[in-house]
């Protein structure tokens, strides 16, 4: 004779045997899918949240930023944990891995005149050999990656390069992504037309024109904002955009565009390439290059602001050689142009 607690579980066994049983696997079933529903939702969700709070954060650190050109550390020679990284690569390995252009005469250009390797020369690569020199101990010691505009900051951020030396200006809406080092040119945004158009400037000449720039470029960034604001007219085509600054003036050359705008400093040395082109009226905005890093490299941002403070001083090899070398044939000795911009420091830890 089966006493209470087997009559329980006799029960419960031909309960699940039964129709109560399926009932019991149909809400089994119900939980399991629910929770299966749940998880992809709630994992779509915290991304989604991630993604606003990123998203929200450099949109407050844009409409904070005042002065972007000071966003950036103050001078270390002390190695951290990324130039210790960068020093403890080896074998052939062992190099600084920048992200350079290879098509901006002057500034970082694979010369093809310069023997069966075509070297990259120009101002922006004296200036990364100098950093490779002080780093690694030897100026040669540079792994150098061509990219286009666009990718300068996803190549910095998916850890493609240590740092980009590309004619970059240092923005606001750029140290929401990335570190800037203090500047090491000033230039502002030109345009660029052929001597024979009656372009004339960054005016009411370009109305009906169509106008080249650089995807992701300041420059789109200028025009798109002048246009809403009615600063440029509005019958201005800009909707030609080209990986890289380069691309603008074979556009120009081929009649696909009307003019080009880009930095003036860019601008003047592709005049150079064509004497058929040249800048129409004066710089319309204030820009500052910098090398440009990742956000949490504050020991390679320090050292970088170092070895600028000291390239400024070396008059024989340094910035000032470097511009009478590549830049003032196009830019000229004036001051503003032939000096490089004073070093200024807004945070200090």
């Amino acid at each position: 004779m089966n006493g209470p607690g087997a009559r329980g579980g006799t029960t419960v066994r031909d309960a699940l045997r039964g129709w109560g049983g399926v009932t019991a696997m149909a809400v089994v079933c119900a939980l399991v899918a629910l929770v299966a529903l749940c998880l992809p939702l709630t994992t779509a969700t915290t991304a989604t949240q991630n993604t606003t709070a990123t998203q929200t954060a450099r949109t407050k650190a844009a409409e904070e930023c005042e002065a972007p050109e000071k966003q950036t550390l103050s001078p270390s020679s002390a190695d951290g944990d990324t130039i210790r990284a960068i020093k403890n690569r080896t074998g052939e390995k062992r190099k600084l891995i920048v992200g350079v252009d290879q098509n901006s005469y002057r500034w970082g250009y694979r010369n093809p005149n310069s023997g069966k390797t075509a070297e990259l020369e120009g101002f922006d690569i004296d200036l990364v050999h100098r950093i490779a020199k002080d780093i690694l101990g030897d100026p040669d010691a540079v792994q150098f990656k061509a990219i286009p505009t666009d990718q300068r900051i996803p190549a910095i951020q998916d850890g493609r390069v240590d740092m980009v030396v590309r004619t970059m200006t240092i923005n606001c809406d750029r140290i929401g992504d990335v570190a800037f080092s203090a500047p090491y040119f000033k230039t502002g945004q030109q345009v660029l037309a052929p001597k024979s158009s009656p372009v004339k400037g960054y005016d009411d000449t370009l109305a009906d024109r169509r106008i080249c720039t650089a995807a992701g470029s300041t420059a789109f960034a200028a025009l798109e904002a002048d246009q809403k604001e009615g600063k440029l007219p509005a019958s201005t085509d800009i909707s030609t955009t080209v990986p890289n600054q380069l691309d603008c003036l074979v556009r120009l050359q081929l009649g696909e565009v009307d003019a080009v705008v880009t930095d003036g400093a860019l601008a003047a040395s592709q005049a150079a390439q064509d004497p058929t082109v040249q800048l129409k009226g004066d710089a319309f905005t204030a820009e500052y290059y910098g090398v440009a890093m990742k956000k949490d490299a504050d020991d390679l941002v320090r050292r970088v602001n170092q070895i600028l403070v000291d390239y400024r001083k070396d008059t024989a090899n340094g910035w000032q050689a470097s511009y009478e070398k590549w830049l003032s044939a196009t830019l000229g000795k004036d001051a503003e142009n032939s000096e490089p911009p004073a070093p200024q420091y807004l945070r200090t830890t």
